[in-house]
């Protein structure tokens, strides 16, 4: 997050803009991240899910759009920086060799780092939204917020239903 580097902020309405301004980067990240992660997961509910969140991700960066049409304040990203290195993260299990059930169980608890990370922004936002009285914006961070937390149970369901349980019997057939 760029949020303490050389900005200049002089209001909570300016930390409120550079939170908008760090998810906004961070989605607009996502958009390009998750197709590659459907297409390195062999599981199909895994692949199903990266794809499902990709539709919903293009709608957290419509969702900001129109926070920052609320605001009256153009769309514009701060360089997420955590969400740069998370992705970065995400590409290393992408690009991992290996067996692909213990590859699809790194795909998901690289996209539960992001998950949790975008739950903390999407919190933080609507927190400081609610405080500014930006009622409109509220909700719609609050929809986003809700879907980010279904995103991460989603996954945790895969993991814990076949992904999982399907990388273990790779570590017990190798011991």
């Amino acid at each position: 997050m760029a949020l303490f580097s050389s900005l200049e902020l002089n209001s909570f309405e300016d930390l409120f803009v550079n939170q908008i301004e760090d998810l906004y980067d961070a989605e607009n990240r996502l958009v390009t991240a998750l197709p590659k992660m459907a297409a390195a997961a062999t599981d199909p509910k895994l692949k199903a899910a990266f794809t499902d969140h990709l539709r919903e991700t293009k709608i957290h960066v419509e969702r900001l759009e129109q926070v920052f049409q609320q605001i009256g304040r153009e769309a514009k990203a701060e360089t997420c920086a955590a969400m740069k290195g998370l992705v970065e993260e995400g590409s290393h299990a992408i690009d991992a060799k290996g067996d692909p059930a213990v590859k699809d169980a790194a795909l998901i608890a690289a996209a539960q780092r992001v998950e949790h990370y975008e739950m903390a922004g999407y919190g933080t936002a609507r927190a400081f939204a609610k405080r500014l009285g930006h009622v409109d914006a509220v909700r719609l961070l609050s929809e986003t917020y809700e879907e980010e937390f279904a995103a991460d149970q989603k996954l945790t369901q895969v993991a814990e239903l076949s992904v999982n349980p399907a990388a273990e019997r790779v570590h017990a057939k190798s011991v």
